[in-house]
C-alpha cells in the first residue's frame, strides 16, 4: 500500500523558516507540495522529477522554498525560509507515477499525504 507520510508543520513568526518531510513508501516519477489556505484553491508551489532531479516553483515562493530528497530516506523536503503570513496553509505532499500532466495539475498525482498545517505569525 503506498503512502505519503508528512511532518514538519508548524507555527512559526513572520520571516522564519520551517522544513517540511514527505516519506514515501515508493518510487515515484514526481513529487510535489501542494497547499490549500481557506476559502482558496489547492496551489502547487514546489515540484521534483526524481529521475532528473529538476525542480520546479511557483513564483510566489522561489528562492525562498527549496524541493530536495534523500534517497536513502526515500523523503522529500521541502525547506520553507522568510515565511510570510500568505504562506499559511495545510501543507499536502503528493506523488505522480507517471507523467503527462502540468507541473501543479493536482490530477496529475495519483497518491496525497494527509497534510500538514503551517501558520505564521506576524
Amino acid at each position: 500500500q503506498v503512502q505519503l507520510v508528512e511532518s514538519g508543520g508548524g507555527s512559526v513568526q513572520a520571516g522564519g523558516s520551517l522544513r517540511l518531510s514527505c516519506t514515501t513508501s515508493g518510487y515515484f516519477y514526481r513529487v510535489a507540495w501542494f497547499r490549500q489556505a481557506p476559502g482558496k484553491e489547492r496551489e502547487g508551489v514546489a515540484a521534483l522529477n526524481t529521475n532528473s532531479g529538476y525542480t520546479y516553483y511557483a513564483d510566489s515562493v522561489k528562492d525562498r522554498f527549496f524541493i530536495y530528497r534523500n534517497n536513502a530516506e526515500n523523503t522529500v523536503y521541502l525547506q520553507m525560509n522568510s515565511l510570510q503570513s500568505e504562506d499559511a496553509a495545510i501543507y499536502y505532499c503528493a506523488a505522480a507515477n507517471q507523467y503527462g500532466r502540468a507541473w501543479f495539475n493536482p490530477l496529475g498525482y495519483q497518491y496525497w499525504g494527509q497534510g500538514t498545517q503551517v501558520t505564521v505569525s506576524s
